[in-house]
């Protein structure tokens, strides 16, 4: 019997049906880390992730063959294939033979508006999550509100993030995690239940806001989930003080400078793990001048925009010449609006050469466009990054 070729493996596993590929196994020096294809309501959205970015791309029905060939051929040597009924995996060897096999999903994917959606989320609409049944996400007999179901696939977007990382985490004592600009906290109490609940972890949550009948209402709802361990607090992120040790630090759209300040204090205290959504990025964008790229601040909505990409861009290179592998991913889905972003940090398994890069590049942009915002003024003053602050701390700086 001659042997299969890729082509045809891909063709019985891929199918009219087929929901989501995951491609893994990395060739050596594709630069690739893993690739997802999901079905959407007319395209699918594949994402590709390095080790420091995120790669989207849509494909139609007719594209996903020659994709799937193309990564198997140049990126990943293995694919899974998901339909609503089977699983089917595509394997190429050291030796260049093709290997097939398709068997009986475990969990297989549910249908949904004329179409199948995968089921296999790591919070469960069946478990009920009170946070989510509080949010009108899921009912509380376990299912997900037709009207709600992109919410509840960005919270399960979420907490894939989560995932990631959790490898990176501390595995032999209890979390600490602290949430900065907490607000009502529904994340909060989602982040709670995947590490005890999914996870089987012992975990400590702090939620930490301003507002303090936000924070009393949080108080008294973890008391009514029963969730131990998890307690919110009335403060300011700028100069709060913890006593022991943080492994994780979570920011979910901390206002303009806040996110600065949650960031400085993760570096301070060397927490292995920051994720960070930003918002309201006005700072730089009440300092810029560009004595060369005027183009970038003569229009006030290019302005704005390009004032908050390069807020965050500088936040994630500085982030790396701390010491973390930092990446810049989308937080809500691309379907939905391509604005949030969510900045991920691990510290460790960083270069010299890449950290001296990244604060080359900081060190160009802050004086390029005469910006010197929070996070890079207080890495300099606290003398936690070297070198940083002589070009852009001119007379014409703000």
């Amino acid at each position: 019997m001659p042997e299969i070729t890729l082509l045809s493996a891909l063709e019985r596993a891929m199918t009219d049906q087929t929901v989501k590929l995951v491609f893994s196994a990395p060739r050596k020096g594709s630069g690739l880390r893993r690739c997802t294809v999901t079905r959407g309501k007319e395209a699918f959205q594949a994402e590709m992730l390095t080790e420091t970015q995120a790669f989207h791309r849509t494909l139609k029905q007719e594209e996903l063959l020659r994709f799937a060939k193309e990564q198997l051929e140049s990126a990943f040597t293995q694919l899974h294939a998901f339909d609503s009924t089977h699983e089917a995996a595509v394997r190429v060897t050291g030796k260049g033979r093709i290997l097939f096999s398709r068997k009986p999903c475990a969990a297989p994917p549910a249908a949904r508006e004329g179409h199948n959606r995968e089921k296999r989320y790591l919070i469960p609409a069946e478990a009920a999550v009170p946070a989510l049944v509080d949010m009108g996400v899921v009912t509380r007999d376990g299912r997900v509100v037709s009207s709600m179901y992109d919410k509840y696939r960005q919270i399960n977007r979420f907490v894939e993030m989560v995932e990631d990382v959790t490898a990176d985490l501390p595995q032999d004592r209890p979390l600490t995690v602290l949430d900065f600009g907490c607000g009502k906290s529904y994340l909060t109490f989602v982040l709670y239940h995947y590490f005890t609940k999914v996870k089987g972890r012992k975990v400590r949550m702090v939620g930490l806001d301003l507002k303090k009948e936000v924070i009393e209402h949080c108080n008294e709802t973890a008391r009514r989930y029963g969730y131990e361990g998890l307690t919110f607090e009335v403060g300011d992120i700028n100069g709060y003080r913890f006593e022991g040790r943080i492994d994780l630090i979570v920011t979910l759209h901390a206002c303009d400078v806040a996110t600065d300040y949650a960031l400085f204090h993760a570096v301070q205290n060397n927490v292995p793990v920051i994720l960070s959504v930003p918002c309201c990025q006005h700072e730089v964008n009440a300092q810029i001048r560009a004595e060369h790229l005027t183009l970038l601040t003569r229009y006030g909505i290019v302005k704005e925009r390009f004032s908050a990409l390069l807020t965050d861009a500088l936040r994630a290179n500085l982030l790396t010449a701390c010491g973390y592998r930092t990446q810049l991913l989308e937080f809500i889905d691309l379907a939905h609006t391509p604005k949030n972003l969510l900045i991920r940090a691990v510290k460790g398994g960083v270069s010299k050469e890449t950290r001296a890069k990244a604060l080359d590049e900081a060190r160009t942009c802050l004086t390029e466009f005469r910006v010197w915002p929070s996070l890079p003024r207080m890495l300099a003053e606290a003398r936690l990054i070297d070198g940083l602050a002589p070009e852009a701390e001119n007379e014409e700086a703000p």
